[in-house]
């Protein structure tokens, strides 16, 4: 059958129709050509992301898109979202890239791309740095301050021995009051938490003790974008390897990149 000029636009509606979308060009190219990154970022998740008192975005997700927009030898571009819009900013093209506290799951991965991780996110026991703490039997004795019902809170009444006292809060603040006033030896929280802490008492610095779950965060890229996942990748591998990404750590987490990382 001859596909006639009506033809075949009756065929791109009817495709149209029944969802078929448009592949994405190529992104790396485009970004280079535009000479712009566009990054979609988080706004009020410290240390991630935050509005500063000059009201310019800052965070460890800032320093990360600085750092990919250097090595890409562009300018960057920041769009500020929130954990709902920062998948559908990316598949809609408003972004090249998501840097936003991006953990990664099944659901996720059948929709976007994932980059190597570029920083630690977990929940763990933590404690002052002389603490003899290296396996969860050394729990055994210790008092530990967690906020009741938290997933931390969870993960450690499954697996803390015996003899570990788990004193349960209701809020994170008064958790952390806790272990800042020495009522307890440990702490189970989160190690972006573990910033708040540093920030308010940098004589007791909780130190990571024992790990109990963890979910490193991920550059969020474009499904079939092979080139631009490549060029990601060997930016984030090269950030560890010169020590620029764990410098982001200890800049916004207080801590360095893990080892495994």
């Amino acid at each position: 059958m001859t596909l006639t000029p009506r033809r075949l636009l009756t065929a791109l509606f009817a495709s149209l129709a029944i969802g078929v979308s448009p592949a994405f060009a190529d992104g790396l190219a485009d970004i280079t050509e535009r000479g712009v990154l566009k990054v979609a970022v988080p706004q009020d998740f410290p240390p991630f992301g935050s509005v500063g008192p000059d009201m310019k975005p800052r965070g460890l997700d800032i320093d990360a898109a600085q750092l990919l927009a250097d090595k890409l030898a562009v300018k960057l571009e920041l769009t500020p979202v929130n954990s709902t819009n920062r998948i559908p900013f990316l598949t809609t093209g408003k972004v090249d890239l998501v840097i936003s506290s991006l953990g990664k799951n099944p659901e996720r991965e059948a929709v976007i791309d994932f980059s190597a991780a570029y920083a630690p996110f977990y929940l763990g026991v933590f404690g002052p740095d002389d603490a003899a703490i290296t396996s969860l039997d050394d729990l055994d004795g210790k008092t530990i301050s967690v906020t009741r019902g938290s997933i931390e809170d969870i993960e450690l009444s499954k697996v803390a021995p015996k003899g570990a006292t788990l004193k349960r809060f209701e809020d994170n603040n008064s958790t952390i009051a806790a272990y800042l006033s020495n009522q307890v030896d440990l702490i189970a929280s989160g190690n972006v938490v573990m910033v708040a802490i540093a920030e308010r008492n940098p004589k007791r610095v909780p130190v990571m003790k024992l790990k109990l779950k963890d979910s490193p965060v991920y550059v969020g890229v474009n499904k079939n974008e092979t080139a631009l996942l490549d060029k990601v990748n060997a930016i984030i591998a090269a950030g560890k390897a010169d020590g620029s990404l764990n410098a982001v750590s200890e800049k916004w987490l207080k801590q360095p990149l893990p080892a495994d990382l």
